[in-house]
């Protein structure tokens, strides 16, 4: 049974870093299309920057809470120092 709970559980944390993954894909891609656009266009980018950071940022913060539900899934199966360490990483971000 509790081998049953570890597979399920690992299967959730991966289903959920593939989210995160995904999420900074878009993210990242959404902020080179913006940066492209304003150099195509020969537009400033200067002016642009602030705005393309601030959602680019956003993107990123979405991933960190996709990233700290898959490592408390892992740390409570399983738990060993380097997770413990690195879900108290990411949960200080």
């Amino acid at each position: 049974m509790i081998e049953t709970i570890g597979h399920a559980a690992e299967m959730v944390a991966t289903a959920i870093e593939v989210v995160m993954l995904l999420v900074i894909v878009i993210g990242s891609v959404r902020a080179m299309v913006q940066i492209g656009a304003k150099l195509v266009a020969r537009e400033a980018l200067a002016p642009a920057v602030r705005e393309i950071w601030l959602h680019y940022a956003a993107w990123i913060l979405l991933a960190l809470e996709f990233a700290l539900p898959a490592d408390i899934i892992r740390t409570i199966v399983g738990p060993d120092w380097d997770e413990i360490g690195q879900l108290a990483a990411i949960a200080a971000i």
